[in-house]
């Protein structure tokens, strides 16, 4: 569940509320039952780290995990399959 916060507009204390995101906002400060306002604060959520490829997911070394990525962008170069060519099959003799 999300954690939300609230500022009293007139005690000007603020506080933390476990809300779904379906539920309703709180409107009473819980301290003094005046009027409260959402605030919109920076998230905990945080990625790290050298990126989501090669590198974070293998035990090998930096310069290994480089160099097998490296050789796979190579092998699906190579893998290529050239596409089948195109007879024309109208010709003089035959007719559609």
């Amino acid at each position: 569940m999300p954690i939300y916060e609230y500022r009293c507009t007139k005690c000007g204390k603020t506080f933390e509320a476990f809300q779904k995101v379906t539920d309703e906002p709180i409107n009473e400060c819980k301290f003094c039952n005046a009027v409260v306002e959402k605030l919109i604060s920076h998230s905990s959520f945080q990625l790290k780290g050298s990126g989501w490829y090669v590198t974070d997911y293998t035990k090998r070394s930096d310069s290994s995990a480089k160099d097998a990525a490296k050789s796979d962008d190579s092998s699906k170069a190579t893998e290529t399959k050239p596409l089948p060519s195109v007879q024309n099959e109208t010709g003089p003799g035959n007719k559609t």
